[in-house]
């Protein structure tokens, strides 16, 4: 059973970190670039990184660039989204999602959501004081 679960949300005031993590089962995420996404309420799901199969390839979108790192364990097929610096606006419903590539690609896009074949449930992240 392929499933993609995500943890580490929670509340955090601004200026806070959290760590998301996207353990993912059922198929080998190695073949697999992940994309991180959120929706934030009343707003449409927007990607905010991604990281190609091998690793090597990383991407951002402007509003979390210098302040979020994502990483993967491929050994443990897990990816982390190191968030820091949170602001009220980073909150949103966190979504991970895998997207078929090849071994050892390096090249991830998060454009596309309907490439992305397997997601999971979410988790949330509130940023309050």
């Amino acid at each position: 059973q392929v499933q993609l679960v995500e943890s580490g949300g929670g509340l955090v005031q601004p200026g806070g970190s959290l760590r998301l993590s996207c353990a993912a089962s059922g198929f080998t995420s190695s073949y697999y670039a992940i994309g991180w996404f959120r929706q934030a309420p009343g707003k449409e799901r927007e990607g905010i990184s991604c990281i190609s199969s091998s690793g090597r390839g990383t991407y951002y979108v402007d509003s979390v660039k210098g302040r979020f790192t994502i990483s993967r364990d491929n050994a443990k097929n897990t990816v982390y989204l190191q968030m820091n610096s949170l602001k009220p606006e980073d909150a949103a419903v966190y979504y991970c999602a895998a997207h078929r590539t090849r071994l050892g690609d390096t090249y991830c896009t998060i454009s596309f959501e309907n490439e992305y074949d397997y997601w999971g449930q979410g988790t949330q992240v509130t940023v309050s004081s």
